[in-house]
């Protein structure tokens, strides 16, 4: 029987917070709508305590969101709890999230505090916080670089008080993939009440591997992600929704699966981009403007003869029409012939060999010989035989 993994998006909390890409509650909730459109498990909709106008749209989030769990950010203070139990009122399906830093590096610097306070915080965090709700989520923040043995200690310790759910965030993107999913398995077998709760990843991309590191987690044990549209986030990023979901779906659907609806993918992309004004590279995996776009002439070639000679992935699965053969100085003749053919020039081969030396001299001339450009190089060479 197949896993299902839960997704959880924080593109509107840890994406939020990249400078720059701040939203009003409108925006907010266009992008809530979306994600819930999408299959999302969880939507984090906020930091409430941060401030009034953050508290305000985690209220109209949850007000308007009726399929998926809402979720809203605390610390282990209480005014942070209220903050986010006063904003979850109107929620159908309400999460508060609170946690504390694990680490000996979070603890002496940041909190300047001991690990039995450390624990005695969040044990008292999730009791509060359940007084509330009844769905708490705990994160013990820098837990990719807290010792194995005391982050297992709390997992049990706040499992006993009521958390349903534990966050181990890799927060800083320190982890390698092997050490993450080794820190998810030890958790899964050395905490005795895990059956008790569910073990979620949230990792980010400082070194590039917050995508690896996740699907190591899921490997050993995580049933929930924690992810953001186009990698969003903090520094370098959070994991990327979509790249983990078509990780499940191409490479693991065998044993695991999401309720994404992949076709939705792409869209909800530029939506995101267009509002957080966040471009997204062109090179970005599943989503970016180049992610099924051939120009090399061996590739186009091969893609015309069977698309999944160079694609592992249907385009149409993301919501992407079709693969795109994009013209250069690097295109060959069945590039050309094709796109050719597209502007309605079906080309015998004698044609195609003039015509491919008149196009190799402007592809030379330009980064990429547009559709326009292709059409007046055909009409000049063709307009009384075609």
């Amino acid at each position: 029987m197949k896993k299902e993994i839960q997704i959880f998006d924080t593109t509107l909390r840890d994406g939020e917070q990249v400078p720059g890409c701040k939203l009003n509650t409108q925006q907010k909730l266009e992008i809530a709508e979306a994600l819930e459109s999408l299959g999302v498990n969880v939507i984090e909709a906020g930091f409430p305590i941060s401030s009034p106008g953050d508290f305000a749209s985690v209220k109209a989030i949850a007000s308007v969101v009726k399929h998926s769990t809402v979720c809203a950010l605390s610390r282990s203070v209480k005014k942070d709890i209220d903050a986010a139990r006063d904003a979850l009122v109107h929620a159908k399906y309400p999460r508060i999230h609170t946690g504390i830093g694990t680490s000996d590096t979070h603890i002496k610097y940041k909190f300047k505090s001991t690990r039995e306070a450390i624990l005695e915080r969040a044990v008292e965090a999730v009791k509060y916080a359940k007084q509330f709700v009844e769905d708490v989520e705990f994160y013990a923040e820098d837990a990719g670089r807290t010792d194995n043995e005391f982050l297992a200690r709390v997992c049990r310790e706040v499992i006993k008080a009521g958390a349903t759910v534990l966050n181990i965030p890799d927060t800083t993107g320190y982890c390698l993939p092997s050490e993450y999913g080794e820190k998810i398995h030890y958790l899964y077998t050395n905490v005795d009440n895990i059956d008790k709760a569910i073990l979620s990843t949230h990792c980010h991309n400082d070194l590039g591997l917050a995508t690896a590191n996740t699907v190591q987690g899921i490997l050993n044990g995580a049933r929930q992600v924690e992810v953001t549209i186009n990698g969003i986030g903090e520094r370098a990023g959070n994991t990327a929704l979509e790249e983990v979901v078509m990780v499940i779906k191409q490479r693991l659907a065998d044993s695991y699966s999401t309720t994404i609806r992949t076709e939705q993918l792409s869209g909800l992309s530029q939506l995101v981009s267009q509002k957080m004004a966040m471009p997204v590279q062109p090179n970005k995996a599943i989503v970016g403007e180049n992610a099924f776009a051939h120009s090399s002439g061996i590739h186009q070639d091969g893609v015309i003869k069977n698309r999944e000679n160079y694609e592992i992935i249907d385009p149409r699965d993301v919501g992407v029409d079709t693969s795109s053969i994009v013209l250069t100085a690097r295109s060959g003749r069945a590039a050309l012939a094709y796109r050719a053919k597209e502007c309605g020039y079906n080309l015998y081969k004698n044609e195609l060999d003039v015509a491919y030396a008149k196009f190799i001299q402007l592809a030379d001339t330009k980064k990429e010989v547009g559709q326009d450009d292709l059409q007046s190089l055909l009409t000049n060479l063709f307009s009384t035989t075609h």
